[in-house]
């Protein structure tokens, strides 16, 4: 078998064998085919693409090509969610501990902000003596306690998806669906889990841009899942606003809590509660209208919370932050932006205002770029409200007069007001099962 005749038939549009992906991805990875033939390959994928089997395959080779997550030594069905990323996505820390609340085990891995999208890893870390590095065992023996643990992922978990995502973002070819299909999948199928809820991002915030872009991206992880055994749906969610009115670390810690307390942002709630009650439902919870309120029911009575203050002691956190969020450290300076007139807010460009809070040095623009957990943006205005010259349309928390002056020209630039108000959007555009596509709107 030859890397050459790989190319050549993915060239014409020929589908891949089980046999030749599997000895295109190990050869690559053991560094037997080199970077300039795989490069040719994945330019080949972005024209011709991949059928779900292929991708399948391709996915299934990525995942084992590393440590791989046994979780069935915990008793119960366990069931995971994957954001596609967001700007104010905070939706791991509400419905973990919802789901887990209500007796599913959640056994997840998460990843770190980078670029304009926050991570979850971050965010709990803004938590003192919260640890995310833990050893497996008892990662499993928090899970089988608390019902919950949420950790960074494995060093050594899908060193295919690493090298192959390396490679694509310096060949243009990182916005192919059956690549970025494999990857997110890749990871999710290594961490082990029985059922998968997937949250498909679209808008200006989110990966996809499009909204049939973000469906047939869906369509191919849902695909995906069920053909490696899995059972797997997504929603379409609205990145076009960002979620909530905090973006930043212990800023979305905090929103986090007060949502848990049943006092958190219409839009965060919903999105939050649509996402419990499809992961309950996967594990066999009821229908996705009596899982919705059952997710209800554990905010309301107090139970969500609680669990996710056990899984942060459990953790090494300092718990009282989840009682107290009064507690988290304030940013050294802060900054109101406001309204130059008067008028409707028509747009706001949701990655463009992540990226005001990179500058203000709440994300990271490399891998290893250090955060100030503090900083961020509280919004106080958001697309399609009203407002007059002068109200402040959000309050930028940063360490240093450099970075918030920086953040402040990019979040203004991010923002329009007109005179007319705009159409509403929808926050859930569509879910995405077995069963096909079902659109809200």
């Amino acid at each position: 078998m030859r890397m050459y005749d790989l190319i050549e038939n993915k060239k014409k549009g020929m589908a891949l064998t089980k046999e030749e992906i599997s000895y295109m991805v190990k050869g690559f990875v053991n560094g037997e085919i080199p970077d300039y033939q795989m490069s040719a390959m994945l330019m080949a994928i972005y024209f011709q693409g991949m059928n779900d089997q292929e991708i399948t395959y391709l996915t299934l080779e990525m995942a084992h090509s590393g440590d791989t997550v046994d979780l069935s030594p915990i008793e119960g069905i366990k069931v995971d969610k994957h954001s596609t990323g967001g700007v104010g996505d905070k939706t791991t820390l509400v419905v973990g501990p919802v789901v887990a609340s209500l007796g599913v085990k959640v056994a997840k891995m998460s990843g770190r902000g980078l670029g304009h999208t926050g991570g979850t890893v971050d965010k709990l870390e803004s938590i003192p003596g919260f640890r995310t590095a833990i050893p497996r065992d008892e990662f499993f023996d928090i899970v089988r306690e608390q019902g919950i643990a949420v950790i960074g992922q494995s060093g050594n978990m899908v060193p295919a998806d690493k090298k192959l995502y390396a490679l694509r973002d310096v060949t243009a070819t990182v916005d192919s669906i059956p690549l970025i299909a494999s990857s997110i999948m890749s990871k999710k199928l290594a961490a082990g889990s029985d059922s998968i809820v997937l949250d498909v991002k679209t808008g200006s915030g989110a990966f996809m841009k499009s909204l049939d872009d973000s469906i047939s991206l869906a369509e191919k992880m849902v695909s995906i899942g069920i053909l490696a055994g899995r059972r797997c749906c997504a929603l379409i969610t609205n990145m076009d606003i960002p979620l909530g009115y905090a973006v930043g670390n212990s800023l979305e810690m905090t929103e986090a809590i007060r949502t848990l307390r049943g006092n958190g942002p219409e839009d965060l709630t919903q999105v939050c509660l649509e996402l419990a009650a499809n992961m309950l439902h996967m594990a066999d919870k009821g229908s996705v209208q009596e899982c919705r309120e059952q997710a209800g029911k554990a905010i309301e009575d107090g139970s969500a919370l609680q669990c996710l203050a056990a899984m942060v002691k459990a953790q090494g956190g300092d718990e009282n932050y989840i009682w107290e969020p009064e507690r988290f450290e304030e940013a050294k300076m802060l900054y109101e932006v406001k309204a130059p007139v008067s008028g409707y807010i028509t747009h706001m460009d949701t990655e463009g205002i992540g990226i005001a809070s990179v500058l203000l040095g709440a994300g990271r623009n490399t891998k290893d770029d250090c955060i100030d957990y503090s900083a961020g943006i509280q919004l106080k205005k958001k697309y399609g409200q009203r407002v007059e010259a002068g109200d402040v349309l959000a309050v930028l928390h940063g360490s240093d007069q450099d970075r918030i002056r920086a953040g402040a020209d990019k979040f203004f630039s991010s923002c329009a007001i007109g005179d007319l108000a705009p159409a509403k959007e929808p926050l859930i555009y569509a879910r995405v099962s077995d069963y096909g596509v079902e659109r809200f709107s």
